[in-house]
C-alpha cells in the first residue's frame, strides 16, 4: 500500500472545468493532455463526464487505453509520430501533429479505420519539434499538396526544451502562417501559454490549447508559478520513514559519483537528524518533492531511498510514520509511471 499517491479527483475536475471556461471566453478549445497520468481511466472518465470534450497524449499505448476504456471523445496524438505507429494512429487517433513530410505521406497514403486529421508543427523558437519557421513556407506548400483537406491546422510548442516562453510575438508568427495557407485550427500552446489568456494578449486567431500540467497540478513550471483559480492539492505522495538516525551532514571519505553519475555536494551543518523514506529515484524525482511539513529538507536520493533532514521540524517523527509531499510535474510523471507506487483515488 505504500508509498501511496492520493489522487483527488474533485480538485482535478475543478481545474479542468475552470481552465476550460477561461479558454472558452477567448474562443480557445481546451484539449486535456493525459500523459502525466498515463491516461489512467479512473481519472479520465470522470473528466469526460464533467464536460471535457477532447483528450491528448504523447503515447499511442495511452491513446489505445483510452479507446478501450470507452472514451469516444476526439483524441490527439501530440508527440510527432514514428512511422511504425501510423497503422495504430489510423486505428485510434482523430488528430495527429506531424513535422516531417515523409510521415505525412505515410499517414495520407495508408488506409485505416479513421481518416485522421493532421496539424503541421512549426518551430517558432524553442528548437524542439516542428519545421524551423524560416523554412516553414517550403514545407507547408508541400504538406498541402500531400494532405489536401486532411491538413486542418498548425501547431507549435514552447517552453519544453529551449525554455522559450509563449508571447504575443511568437503566437502572431503562427497566426501569419495560418492565414497565409488558410488553415483554420491554430494550436498555440500548453500550460505555459495560459498567461496570455490571463493577460489578454493572446491573438484571437489562436483557437486551440493542449494543457496537462495546469489541469493536474495547477502549476506552470516554465514560470515557476501557480495558475490562478486552480487547486494545487490534486496529488499527495505519502511515504513511510524506515530509518531515523543522527548523522554528520558531510560524508566521511573521498567523494566520488553517486549511483546515477552525479557528484553530490554537502554543507557542513554538524550533526543532523536524518530520516530515510522508502521511495527513491526509480519512483520519483527527489528534487520535485515538496514536503507538507515546511521544516523538512529533501537532501538526496538513491534508487530506493530518499534522505531528509528533519532536525528543525516541530514534529517528533518516529520510524513507521508517514510523510506527505506535493509533487512537481516531473516527479508526478515518474510517480504515475512507477508500478511501485500505489495509486489511491480519493472521492
Amino acid at each position: 500500500m505504500y508509498p501511496k499517491l492520493d489522487i483527488y479527483i474533485d480538485k482535478i475536475i475543478h481545474n479542468a472545468q475552470y481552465l476550460r471556461q477561461e479558454c472558452q471566453k477567448v474562443g480557445v478549445e481546451l484539449t486535456v493532455v493525459t500523459k502525466v497520468i498515463r491516461a489512467m481511466p479512473e481519472i479520465v472518465i470522470p473528466l469526460r463526464d464533467a464536460g471535457v470534450t477532447s483528450f491528448g497524449d504523447s503515447r499511442m499505448i495511452n491513446i489505445k487505453r483510452l479507446r478501450q476504456s470507452g472514451i469516444e471523445n476526439p483524441l490527439y496524438l501530440i508527440r510527432i509520430p514514428m512511422l511504425s505507429e501510423v497503422p495504430s494512429i489510423l486505428e485510434y487517433a482523430d488528430f495527429v501533429f506531424v513535422s516531417e513530410l515523409e510521415t505525412l505521406k505515410r499517414i495520407v497514403h495508408t488506409s485505416g479505420k479513421k481518416n485522421t486529421a493532421v496539424l503541421f508543427m512549426i518551430d517558432v523558437g524553442d528548437i524542439r519539434e516542428g519545421v524551423w519557421f524560416e523554412q516553414a513556407d517550403r514545407d507547408l506548400e508541400q504538406a498541402l499538396k500531400i494532405a489536401g483537406p486532411r491538413l486542418i491546422g498548425l501547431g507549435t510548442n514552447l517552453g519544453c526544451f529551449g525554455g522559450v516562453l509563449p508571447d504575443e510575438n511568437n503566437m502572431r508568427m503562427l497566426c501569419e502562417f495560418g492565414a497565409r495557407y488558410g488553415l483554420p485550427t491554430l494550436s498555440g500552446g500548453n500550460s505555459a501559454a495560459l498567461l496570455l489568456i490571463e493577460e489578454g494578449t493572446l491573438p484571437e486567431q489562436i483557437n486551440h490549447y493542449r494543457v496537462g500540467e495546469a489541469v493536474f497540478l495547477g502549476t506552470d513550471v516554465t514560470r515557476n508559478r501557480a495558475v490562478p483559480g486552480t487547486d494545487l492539492d490534486t496529488f499527495l505522495l505519502r511515504a513511510e520513514i524506515v530509518e531515523l538516525q543522527t548523522k554528520p551532514s558531510v560524508p566521511v571519505g573521498e567523494i566520488g559519483q553517486d549511483a546515477f553519475g552525479r557528484k553530490p555536494e554537502f554543507e557542513d551543518k554538524g550533526l543532523r537528524q536524518k530520516a530515510i523514506i522508502a521511495v527513491g529515484e526509480q519512483d520519483i524525482i527527489a528534487s520535485g518533492l515538496r514536503p507538507l511539513d515546511p521544516k523538512i529538507i529533501v537532501l538526496h536520493a538513491s534508487s530506493d531511498h530518499t534522505i531528509l533532514d528533519v532536525t528543525d521540524s516541530d514534529q517528533a517523527y518516529r520510524v513507521g510514520d508517514f510523510l506527505s509531499f506535493r509533487l512537481s510535474y516531473g516527479a508526478l510523471l515518474r510517480a504515475m509511471t512507477s508500478e511501485y507506487i500505489f495509486k489511491n483515488i480519493v472521492v
